[in-house]
């Protein structure tokens, strides 16, 4: 293999540090050629120092000279702004884009790389549920590679790996059902954030810890498999499995089933999308089957957990309806995450986005942006509105 560089949209974050720690162990094969974040800038640069990249682009454009100043010693290129990430994917000598920004912000560089005929290592689950169709008709047009980065859909395309020729019977996404698996609406009323932000098997960042303690992490999921794998609602399935060790199942239409595992650890998918096709030699710890030697699995109590029934609800509407979710979920993941509002009023956010907010069946990139737009704004005057009390929506029973 060649010298692979490669973009790292969001290095500062969860995926983006352990992909660089993934680079770090294959010099002779992968390059962190361009570096980027949000707001994180003493970590940007400690990336910078340490890798070395030709380009590195900080979001918050206040924090660009702090940045420039502490790499002038070096050959770093220090850019600054969201329209710079945009441009920069598009570079000649960039290979493949690591998209793992935080949310709604990866849709519009996603493009511009596809575009530019970059493959994407789709860490950003979100740019796939707002413009699922979109993103993936581009990719088709431009021959770029969409290469999963989430450990189930990795898992997914694992299994299907010369299966090509062989029909898809449904898919089984695999939860762990978060740090409030079995809990009731009671409990969920009075959580904090620190409790949902203790995850019992992944290390995450915050918004998508948060969105696996209310199964809408999984909704997501559910979503973004539909298109990367061309499926139908009803082809995919969800099973709660707290040990997290069977990541993700294909059942075949002969009734066979196979199934990827190992130890939770994301740097395992984000190695195998940077080799694909190859699977490279790692020292990672190994999975042993003596120290799990029970694996339970169990439906998901989406009455409990709606955001999950929601997501599957957006599915089956289509259109701009997953935008709307995901926006939604955003805003109110952030309410949350700020106290200012409880935990099960998230998902009375998102359905009232859902009932409220302008459906479109066959939407336009401008659409995405309108409605993206709208909802966040929508959603935003929800939370001011709600008694400040409470924190909290009425419970359903």
């Amino acid at each position: 293999m060649n010298i692979k560089n490669i973009a790292i949209l969001g290095s500062t974050g969860s995926i983006g540090t352990q992909a660089l720690d993934v680079i770090g162990r294959n010099p002779d094969l992968f390059r962190a050629y361009v570096l980027t974040a949000q707001n994180n800038a003493d970590l940007l640069i400690a990336q910078a120092l340490q890798f070395n990249p030709v380009y590195v682009i900080i979001c918050n454009k206040n924090k660009y000279q702090y940045i420039k100043d502490a790499l002038a010693n070096t050959d770093v290129q220090v850019l600054a702004g969201v329209e710079a990430i945009t441009d920069m994917v598009t570079h000649p000598e960039i290979n493949m884009v690591l998209t793992a920004m935080v949310g709604f912000s990866g849709l519009e560089p996603t493009i511009a790389a596809i575009k530019a005929g970059k493959d994407i290592a789709l860490a950003n689950k979100e740019t796939l549920v707002v413009a699922g169709e979109l993103i993936t008709d581009l990719a088709t047009k431009h021959n770029v590679k969409l290469l999963p980065v989430d450990s189930e859909h990795s898992a997914i395309f694992q299994c299907l790996a010369g299966e090509e020729n062989n029909s898809i019977e449904k898919i089984i996404l695999t939860a762990s059902g978060g740090p409030f698996r079995g809990k009731d609406l009671d409990f969920l009323a009075k959580v904090l954030r620190e409790d949902a932000l203790k995850h019992p098997n992944w290390v995450m960042g915050a918004k998508i810890t948060i969105d696996s303690a209310s199964l809408m992490n999984k909704g997501l999921e559910v979503i973004e498999a539909r298109w990367l794998f061309g499926l139908d609602a009803d082809q995919i399935d969800v099973i709660v499995h707290p040990q997290s060790i069977i990541h993700s199942m294909v059942q075949f239409q002969d009734g066979s089933i196979k199934a990827q595992m190992g130890l939770p650890d994301m740097k395992l998918p984000i190695q195998y999308a940077f080799a694909y096709p190859n699977r490279l030699q790692n020292n990672f710890k190994r999975f042993d089957f003596t120290s799990y030697p029970n694996l339970t699995f169990e439906k998901p109590d989406i009455k409990t957990f709606r955001n999950l029934a929601l997501a599957f609800d957006a599915l089956n509407k289509g259109g701009n309806m997953p935008c709307i979710i995901n926006a939604a979920n955003e805003i109110a993941v952030s309410g949350f995450l700020n106290n200012s509002i409880g935990f099960l009023a998230m998902s009375e956010i998102i359905e009232t986005c859902m009932q409220k907010i302008e459906h479109k069946a066959n939407p336009t990139l401008d659409d995405y942006l309108n409605t993206d737009k709208e909802t966040r704004i929508f959603a935003q005057n929800l939370i001011k509105q709600m008694p400040l009390k409470a924190l909290q929506f009425d419970i359903k029973q």
